[in-house]
């Protein structure tokens, strides 16, 4: 199996340049499915922090980079929407978070809110024992005593060291999202209304925004909090085309 990917036929969301080179790294097996943007594409062609894979690897090989608060050696490791890059070292933090038309960006973020990550419920299951299990978009299961507060669409925020969920936000009219996905994508607003499709037809959600608003489908947004909107926070990483 090839460890290359050309970089033409990149997601959309990879913040990389496509006609500069042929080949980039392609992303290991991981979270985030084929969304996953490898971590040493982040810390070479992003943020400019190493020059090679090579480097990539002596840094990760010394512990000195977090992802969701747990340090890795795989530079291939997927990274995507809400992960927290951390670096103690240098005390620099990162939250992923997409930037309008789709694209992955990291915004610079301080420690405290660092230390938990956010995640959007897709499914939630009874497994055995009895247990409710709750699956984030990037595919992480957390178990939760009591599945009455919790439902699918919904946002929780994880904690990086207990792996506890210490917030909440529910999916409902009224709520604040961001669009992850489609032409909206980086767009933040409150839901203003939610359109039940019946049969096989996706739900639509209709957000309400300074800007208008707009409509997309239900799967495209994530419930979030005001953290988020903060105006002073400072993207890295724009590349253009």
């Amino acid at each position: 199996m090839t460890r290359h990917q050309k970089r033409l036929s990149v997601p959309n969301s990879w913040p990389v340049e496509r006609k500069t080179d042929t080949f980039t790294v392609k992303a290991g097996a991981g979270p985030h499915g084929e969304a996953g943007v490898p971590l040493v594409v982040l810390l070479r062609d992003v943020l400019g922090y190493v020059d090679s894979t090579k480097e990539a690897r002596y840094a990760l090989n010394n512990d000195s980079i977090l992802v969701n608060g747990d340090a890795v050696s795989d530079e291939q490791r997927p990274i995507g929407m809400f992960d927290i890059l951390a670096f103690p070292e240098r005390g620099e933090y990162f939250r992923v978070f997409p930037d309008e038309g789709g694209r992955l960006a990291l915004t610079s973020v301080d420690e405290e809110a660092a230390g938990s990550r956010l995640g959007k419920i897709t499914n939630k299951t009874v497994v055995p024992g009895g247990v409710v299990q709750l699956t984030l978009h990037d595919g992480t299961n957390v178990r939760v005593d009591d599945d009455a507060d919790y439902d699918t669409n919904d946002s929780i925020v994880v904690d990086n060291e207990t792996k506890e969920i210490v917030a909440h936000f529910e999916y409902e009219e009224g709520a604040l999202v961001t669009a992850v996905a489609g032409q909206h994508a980086g767009h933040i607003g409150e839901i203003d209304d939610i359109d039940v499709t019946l049969g096989s037809g996706d739900n639509t959600v209709t957000v309400a925004s300074d800007d208008g608003g707009y409509e997309t489908v239900e799967e495209y947004v994530v419930v979030i909090d005001e953290n988020f909107t903060d105006d002073d926070a400072d993207a890295a990483g724009d590349s253009d085309e």
